[in-house]
């Protein structure tokens, strides 16, 4: 008679977690201009969530203004339990989940801590193309220090690109090539 495995070794094949773990980052597809909105429904209900902003200048003819607009405009990372989703596809301007057909698909927790350290790095930063080429590299100094990317060359400047693969979507962030190094 053999002993039943652990828990921490079972996996859930739906969603490529460890069956004990069952609560991950999700993207959310909404309406444009409601990202916050959704957000802060979703954090009533008791969600954790996460919509990264970019700050930039737009000008009127009548004055400048500085925004805070969504670096990813309709997209909402939320942290749940996929099997528990239905109270989050009922919130107002919640499209939907963001994955292959109708399962939803995990962010990885790798690529969105990436992102959080870009955002918060105080770097000139913005959108970006979402690259399927190019140096993959490492950022070994700096405030981006021990970040992943795809090195890009610029108007004469390294940039670094951090992507969301799921979303397709990335951001750029102006770095001194010193800094990176390539990786294998």
């Amino acid at each position: 008679m053999t002993a039943p495995c652990p828990l921490p070794f079972l996996i859930n094949k739906t969603s490529r977690l460890p069956a004990y773990r069952r609560v991950a980052w999700y993207a959310l597809q909404v309406h444009a201009n409601y990202e916050r909105r959704v957000a802060d429904l979703l954090v009533e209900k008791g969600y954790e969530c996460y919509v990264p902003l970019l700050q930039c200048r737009r000008q009127w003819s009548d004055r400048v203004k500085e925004l805070s607009l969504p670096l990813f405009p309709g997209y909402v990372f939320c942290e749940l339990d996929v099997e528990n989703r239905l109270p989050v596809l009922v919130t107002p301007r919640v499209r939907g989940f963001v994955g292959a057909g109708k399962q939803p698909l995990a962010i990885p927790d790798e690529e969105l801590a990436m992102v959080r350290t870009v955002v918060s790095s105080g770097l000139m930063s913005g959108p970006h193309a979402y690259l399927n080429v190019g140096q993959r590299v490492l950022i070994e100094r700096g405030p981006l220090a021990g970040v992943k990317g795809t090195l890009i060359e610029l108007k004469g400047s390294a940039r670094v690109v951090v992507s969301i693969e799921l979303l397709q979507r990335s951001i750029a962030a102006q770095v001194e090539t010193s800094w990176v190094r390539p990786i294998a």
